[in-house]
C-alpha cells in the first residue's frame, strides 16, 4: 500500500543536500507532491511531500533519508498524511488567492504582527512570506531605507471592503502602506504605466511656481489645494488658474523646468520599467513644455498634457481644448492600451490628485502615491511611505533583481 510522508528537513544550509535527499527518493521511485525550501540567513527550510509506491519498503526509504540529512548535520522529521487528508488539501487548490504587500522604512514584529492578524481575522491563510527588499545594514539611515516583505494569502474575505478599510487604518497608525491584490496572470504580466505628473514625477506643482513668479503664488496654491482635494471642479479650477498666469514673461519656463526636484524613486522606477520592457507614459494636467522635459530626461513613451500659449514672448492666459482633466486622463488611458494591443488589466496609473481617479479606478493597478486622503481612501492602492520606485514591490519585484 502507498504511502504519503511530508519530510522536513532544517538546518545549516548546505549545497548538495537536495540532490541527496531526492537520490535518495529517486531509488525508490517515489513521487514528490509538493515541495518548497526557504534560506533565512543561511539557515535552511526544506520540506517536500512524497508519494512511496506500494512496491517499496517505506520504513527503510525513509531511514535511508534519516541517515542522508543526519550525514549532512540536519534535523529530519516525518509526518504521515492520510490519502484523505491529501485529497482535502488538493481540492483547495481552487480557492482564490491574494498578495499582501508591507512596504515601510524598517520592518519591525509590530507590523508583521499586524499584517498576519488581520488576515487571520478574515479567513485568510497565509502560504508563503518573502522579502523583496535588499539586505539593509545594521545602523543605516532610515530615512531612504527601504523594506518590503510580501504575503502570498489563500482564501476569500467575506467581506474584501472591510479588509481593505482595516489595512488602511492600520497602515495609518504604524506610517507603513499595505497593499492588497488578487494574484492573477495579469498581475504578473503588466506593459504599460501612466503617471501624472505634478506631485507624482516631480515634488512640485508646476502651476504653482509659475504662479510665484507671476506674483500670483497664493492666489492659484490655495485654487491647486482644493482642487487636488476634490473641492473644486479642475477644469474650472484649471481655466482660472491660467487666467491668473498672464503676461508671464516665456523665459521663466526654461528657470523653472530647469529647477524642478524629482520625486524619489522616480529615475529608479523608470529605468527598471524601461530594462523590463515597459511602456510608459505621463498624463498631466499640468503643461506640456515640462512633461516634455520629462521625456527628454526619463525617456518617456508618451506624452500628453495640456499647452499653455505664449504669444509674443508672454503667456497669454488662455486654455486649449481639450483640457486634460479627470475623464480625458482615463481615456487616453484606454486608448494607450488599445494602442499598445494589451488589456486595462495590464496597465498601471499613479497619481495623487483627485483628477487623478477616473484612471485609476480603471486600471489594472491603480496606486495613489502619497496622496491626499479623499484620494488615498478611494484608489485600489497607495504608497506614502517609500518613493515612488516602490510600485516595483507591488509587482513582486525584488531588489537583487536589478542592475
Amino acid at each position: 500500500m502507498r504511502e504519503i510522508v511530508l519530510i522536513n528537513i532544517t538546518g545549516e544550509d548546505r549545497p548538495g543536500l537536495t540532490a541527496a535527499i531526492t537520490g535518495v527518493l529517486a531509488q525508490s521511485g517515489a513521487n514528490i507532491l509538493d515541495i518548497g525550501q526557504a534560506v533565512i540567513h543561511d539557515t535552511l527550510s526544506f520540506g517536500i511531500l512524497v508519494e512511496i509506491p506500494s512496491n517499496a519498503e517505506a520504513s527503510g526509504v525513509l531511514k535511508e533519508v534519516l541517515f542522508t540529512g543526519y550525514k549532512m548535520d540536519q534535523q529530519v522529521r516525518f509526518t504521515p498524511v492520510s490519502e484523505q487528508e491529501y485529497a482535502a488539501w488538493v481540492g483547495g487548490q481552487g480557492k482564490s488567492r491574494h498578495i499582501v504587500t508591507l512596504l515601510t522604512r524598517q520592518v519591525t514584529a509590530e507590523q508583521l504582527h499586524a499584517v498576519s492578524a488581520i488576515t487571520a481575522r478574515f479567513g485568510l491563510n497565509i502560504d508563503h512570506i518573502d522579502r523583496l527588499s535588499g539586505r539593509v545594514a545594521l545602523g543605516a539611515d532610515q530615512s531612504r531605507s527601504k523594506g518590503c516583505v510580501e504575503f502570498s494569502v489563500r482564501g476569500e474575505a467575506e467581506d474584501p471592503a472591510a479588509l481593505r478599510a482595516e489595512f488602511l487604518s492600520v497602515a495609518q497608525a504604524l506610517n507603513v502602506d499595505i497593499a492588497f491584490q488578487q494574484d492573477t496572470v495579469f498581475r504578473r504580466n503588466r506593459r504599460l504605466v501612466v503617471f501624472d505628473m505634478d506631485s507624482t514625477l516631480i515634488e512640485a506643482e508646476v502651476i504653482d511656481e509659475l504662479a510665484k513668479a507671476a506674483g500670483v503664488g497664493e492666489q492659484v496654491a490655495a485654487i491647486t489645494e482644493r482642487a487636488m482635494r476634490g473641492e473644486l471642479d479642475f477644469r474650472a479650477s484649471f481655466k482660472e488658474r491660467v487666467g491668473l498666469l498672464k503676461g508671464l514673461s516665456e523665459s521663466v519656463l526654461a528657470d523653472i523646468a530647469a529647477q524642478l526636484p524629482m520625486t524619489e524613486g522616480a529615475e529608479t522606477l523608470l529605468h527598471e520599467l524601461k530594462r523590463l520592457g515597459y511602456k510608459t507614459a505621463i498624463l498631466s494636467g499640468g503643461f506640456t513644455y515640462f512633461a516634455k522635459h520629462l521625456q527628454a530626461k526619463l525617456g518617456f513613451d508618451y506624452v500628453f498634457a495640456n499647452e499653455l500659449p505664449i504669444v509674443d514672448g508672454r503667456v497669454t492666459g488662455e486654455v486649449v481644448e481639450p483640457i486634460v482633466d479627470g475623464q480625458r486622463k482615463a481615456d487616453l488611458l484606454r486608448e494607450l492600451a488599445q494602442r499598445e494591443g494589451i488589456s486595462l488589466e495590464q496597465a498601471i496609473a499613479v497619481g495623487d490628485g483627485a483628477n487623478d481617479l477616473p484612471m485609476l479606478s480603471i486600471a489594472g493597478l491603480g496606486v495613489a502615491f502619497r496622496a491626499k486622503p479623499l484620494v488615498k481612501q478611494s484608489a485600489k492602492q497607495a504608497i506614502s511611505t517609500l518613493g515612488l520606485d516602490g510600485v516595483l514591490y507591488l509587482l513582486g519585484y525584488r531588489d537583487r533583481e536589478g542592475e
